[in-house]
């Protein structure tokens, strides 16, 4: 069965950092552009960062410089670094995967979701 699956999302205070992960199974991600996405509330899911396998990498500027993406090739998983966080940072968190080695914008580009892990910044 082909799968993404995300876990470390929490309740953070501004300001604070959180890691978020993403594991596959099923396939390799090295062949896969990886995105994540966030879901605020009462908003459109939106990219936040995405990772080629090639190493090429994309982000949003709400983001850039204070989140960052990392793979672990062996463990087939990437993972998001979240620095510095912010309450409008909140939402759920999305990664997905895409059999490109583009750095595809759109949700609809995107063929394996996870299920998503809330994060919320408040204090």
């Amino acid at each position: 069965q082909l799968q993404l699956v995300e876990s470390g999302g929490g309740v953070v205070q501004p300001g604070e950092s959180l890691t978020l992960s993403c594991a596959a199974s099923g396939f390799t991600l090295d062949y896969y552009s990886v995105g994540w996405f966030r879901q605020g509330p009462g908003k459109e899911r939106e990219v936040v960062l995405v990772s080629a396998g090639n190493g090429n990498l994309l982000s949003d500027d709400f983001v850039r410089g204070r989140f960052a993406i990392s793979r672990d090739n062996v463990k087939n998983t990437v993972y998001l670094r979240m620095t510095s966080l912010k309450p409008g940072d909140t939402g759920v968190y999305y990664c997905a995967a895409a059999k490109t080695s583009g750095l595809p914008v759109g949700p609809e580009l995107y063929e394996y979701w996870g299920q998503g892990t809330q994060v919320t910044v408040s204090s």
